[in-house]
C-alpha cells in the first residue's frame, strides 16, 4: 500500500512527530487514503461576489468600449446579481460565496447599518458569508446585529471567519459559543466540501473597531489548521472564503497544503481579460497558482460595488485533487445605452443601435446585460424610498472628474470608466499627484477648521471618484462612508514627517492595507519609496493660510494638524500621531467628516482639481525607482 499523494506531505510530518509510523499509516488507511481508492470525480460550479459595500443601487453613467465605441452604461445593481444567482439555479453542484465587505459605502449602511444589505443577501440565499474588515467598522455588536439579520429568514446564511475570535461574553460569543464558525460543509453528489473563512487580522484590527478581547489570529497557521480538521473527517476538497486580497490570496496558497480552490474579496480585484471594453484588470480569471503540495490551485474574486458577476468551474480528478478550472468574471450591466453625438455629448442610443448593443453582447460571457429581479427590486425600494429625497438633494459641481488613487504609481487603476482618469498614457494612478479625491477631502478638512495649519487624510478613508458635473450628498456619503469626526491636534514638525513616515512604511514595511497612505492640504513634500523608513520623505512644506507662502517644515514648532479621529487616534499604522492624541493633546470638533466635506462643496459651489502647486505629494519615485510623472 502506498500513500495518495494528496495526503503524503501531511502524513509524512505527523508520522515524524508521533513516531508511530505503522498506526499512522492504519488511521490513514482507515479514511481511504490509499492510491489504490479512488473518489468521484466531481466538479463544483462557485458563483461568488464581493466587496459590495451597500452598493445596491447601480452605477449609472459608466463608460465602456462597446462595439468598439465608448458607450455609457449603467453598472452593476444588486438585483441585477441576484437575477443572476437565480439563474444558476438549475447548475450542477453549485456553491454560492460572498468573501466580505457587504457594508459601508452608502446611504444605505448610514441610514439602516447592514439590514438592507442583509436582507437583499438573502435574496441570494448565499451558502456562505466571510466576514471582512469593514463588518467590523462600528464595533462587535454592529457586526452581531448583521449576523442576526442574515440568520433572520430562511437563508441562515453560515457567517465564517476560523481566525476571529471573540471572547465568551461579548456580542458575538454571548454564551459561549461563537456565531462565526470557522467553516462550513456542503455535500454535492454524496461528496462533502468544505468551506473554510479566513478574515485579515492586521488591517481589521489596526483599521476598523474590533472589541479589545476579539482576536485576530495569523491567516495561514489558522487555514492550515481547519484544513487539516476537515482533512481528519475524510473530507477531500476544500474552498478558502477569504477577504485578505489577491496578492496575499497567491502568496497564501504556495504556504498551505491540501487547498484547492480560493474564493477572495478585499482588495476589489478585477480578473479576466476586460481590455476591449476599455476597462483594466489584475490578472486571469481563474487565476491558477499551485500548493505547497504542487498541486493546481484556483483563485478568484469578483471586483467590487456589485458591479460583477463571477462563476467558477472546478474539475476534481479521481485523486481528489484539481484537474482544470474556467469561467468568467462578468461585468453586469442594464440594457440602457448612451453614446456621443455629434458636438460630443452623451445621448440615448435609438432602439436599432441598442439592439445591436444587446444582440452582439448576446455570446459575451464577460458582460452580461441583466433585467433586475422583480422581488429584489421591490425589496430595495422599500429602503430607497427613504433616503431617496437625502441623496438627491445637490451640494455643488466638480468641474472635473476627481480620480481616486491611493499609492501614485499603483498598478490598478481605481477610476476605470471614469471619464478624465484614464488617458491612455496618463491614467491617474500613473501620476505623481496620486489622488484628486484625497486631496480635495484635505482642503474640505483644513477649510471647516479655524486654527489648523494643515489637513490629512488616509488614502484609504476615500471610497470612491467623483464624475464632473452635479455632486449630491450621495457622492459625499458615498465618497466618506464612515462615522469620523473631525480633531485638532498639536504635533512638532518633526512629528508630523515621522507620522509621515509612518503611513508609508505600514503598506510598505508592515504588509498593511495600502489605505494609510496620506494626503494633504496646506503640506506638501517629496516622496522616495525606494529609500528605507525614515528617509522617504524630503522637502515638506507648509503653507502660510494668509500669505499662501510656502516654507520648510520646521521640526521645533509646534504646528495643529487637522484630521479624522481614526488616524488622529492612530489607526492605520499612524503610531507616532497615537501617541500624541494618547496624552490629550487635541481638540474633538465634533464635526462628522462627510458633512464637512458636503458643507465645503456648497461654500464653493463648484470644486476641480488643485493648482498643481498645492498637491501634498509634488514629486514621487515608486518602490521600483521610477519616477513618476
Amino acid at each position: 500500500m502506498s500513500l495518495n499523494p494528496r495526503l503524503r506531505p501531511t502524513f509524512l510530518r505527523r508520522a515524524a512527530v508521533l513516531g508511530i509510523t505503522s498506526l499512522a499509516v492504519a488511521a490513514l488507511s482507515a479514511c481511504g487514503g490509499d492510491d489504490d481508492d479512488s473518489y468521484p470525480a466531481i466538479e463544483l460550479n462557485i458563483a461568488h461576489v464581493n466587496d459590495h459595500h451597500s452598493q445596491l443601487d447601480p452605477i449609472s453613467g459608466v463608460t465602456l468600449t462597446l462595439g468598439g465605441e465608448a458607450t455609457q452604461v449603467e453598472l452593476g445593481g444588486f438585483s441585477r446579481l441576484t437575477t443572476l444567482f437565480n439563474a444558476q439555479s438549475g447548475t450542477k453542484n453549485l456553491l454560492k460565496l460572498h468573501a466580505g465587505d457587504a457594508v459601508t459605502g452608502t446611504l444605505y449602511y448610514t441610514f439602516f447599518k447592514g439590514e438592507a444589505d442583509a436582507k437583499m443577501m438573502n435574496t441570494v440565499c448565499f451558502d456562505a458569508f466571510e466576514l471582512g474588515n469593514h463588518e467590523f467598522d462600528d464595533g462587535d455588536q454592529t457586526t452581531r446585529n448583521f449576523i442576526d439579520m442574515l440568520h433572520a429568514g430562511s437563508c441562515q446564511t453560515p457567517v465564517l471567519a476560523a481566525n476571529v475570535v471573540p471572547a465568551s461574553g461579548t456580542p458575538l460569543n454571548p454564551s459561549g459559543t461563537s456565531l462565526v464558525k470557522p467553516y462550513t460543509i456542503k455535500t454535492y453528489d454524496g461528496v462533502k466540501v468544505g468551506i473554510v473563512g479566513i478574515d485579515i487580522a492586521g488591517k481589521t484590527t489596526n483599521s476598523s473597531r474590533p472589541l479589545a478581547t476579539t482576536q485576530f489570529l495569523d491567516e495561514v497557521t489558522t487555514a492550515q489548521k481547519y484544513i487539516d480538521e476537515l482533512k481528519h473527517q475524510g473530507i477531500r476538497h476544500i474552498v478558502l472564503l477569504t477577504h485578505q486580497g489577491y496578492d496575499v490570496d497567491k502568496a497564501m496558497a504556495a504556504k498551505l497544503t491540501d487547498v484547492d480552490v480560493i474564493i477572495g474579496g478585499d482588495s476589489h480585484t478585477l480578473l479576466g481579460d476586460f481590455s476591449a471594453f476599455g476597462v483594466a484588470s489584475s490578472g486571469a480569471y481563474p487565476t491558477q497558482v499551485t500548493n505547497k503540495d504542487g498541486d493546481k490551485v484556483c483563485i478568484g474574486q469578483a471586483w467590487e460595488y456589485s458591479k460583477v458577476f463571477a462563476l467558477m468551474n472546478v474539475k476534481f480528478d479521481d485523486k481528489g485533487a484539481v484537474a482544470s478550472c474556467s469561467g468568467n468574471a462578468s461585468l453586469v450591466i442594464g440594457d440602457r445605452f448612451a453614446r456621443k453625438n455629434s458636438s460630443g455629448s452623451f445621448v440615448a442610443v435609438d432602439d436599432a443601435t441598442k439592439a445591436n448593443i444587446v444582440a452582439g453582447l448576446a455570446n459575451e460571457p464577460r458582460i452580461k446585460v441583466t433585467t433586475p429581479d422583480a422581488n429584489a427590486a421591490a425589496l430595495l425600494a422599500t429602503y430607497s424610498s427613504q433616503v431617496a429625497a437625502e441623496k438627491t438633494k445637490t451640494i455643488g459641481t466638480a468641474t472635473e472628474s476627481l480620480c481616486l488613487v491611493r499609492v501614485p504609481g499603483e498598478t490598478t487603476n481605481r477610476s476605470s470608466g471614469i471619464d478624465g482618469c484614464i488617458e491612455t498614457g496618463a491614467q491617474a494612478n500613473l501620476q505623481a499627484r496620486g489622488s484628486d479625491a484625497a486631496q480635495i477631502v484635505a482642503q474640505a478638512f483644513l477649510a471647516a477648521s479655524k486654527r489648523a495649519h494643515f489637513a490629512l487624510q488616509n488614502a484609504g478613508g476615500v471610497r470612491v471618484p467623483l464624475k464632473a458635473g452635479t455632486l449630491t450628498m450621495n457622492d459625499a456619503f458615498t465618497l466618506l462612508p464612515f462615522t469620523n469626526v473631525l480633531v485638532e491636534i498639536d504635533v512638532t514638525g518633526a512629528q508630523m514627517v515621522a507620522a509621515l513616515e509612518d503611513a508609508v512604511s505600514n503598506h510598505l514595511d508592515n504588509a498593511q492595507s495600502s489605505g494609510s497612505h496620506p494626503y494633504a492640504a496646506g503640506l506638501r513634500w517629496n516622496l522616495d519609496m525606494s529609500k528605507p523608513k525614515g528617509s522617504r520623505f524630503s522637502q515638506v512644506q507648509v503653507k502660510d493660510r494668509v500669505s499662501g507662502a510656502w516654507s520648510a517644515i520646521d521640526p521645533a514648532k509646534t504646528y495643529t494638524l487637522v484630521t479624522n479621529d481614526f488616524v488622529a487616534a492612530g489607526q492605520d499604522g499612524y503610531a507616532t500621531l497615537g501617541k500624541v492624541y494618547a496624552t490629550g493633546a487635541y481638540v474633538n470638533t465634533y464635526l462628522l467628516y462627510t458633512q464637512t466635506f458636503a458643507d465645503y462643496v456648497k461654500a464653493q459651489g463648484t470644486v476641480a482639481r488643485p493648482a498643481r502647486a498645492d498637491y501634498s505629494h509634488q514629486q514621487v519615485t515608486t518602490a521600483a525607482g521610477v519616477q513618476l510623472p
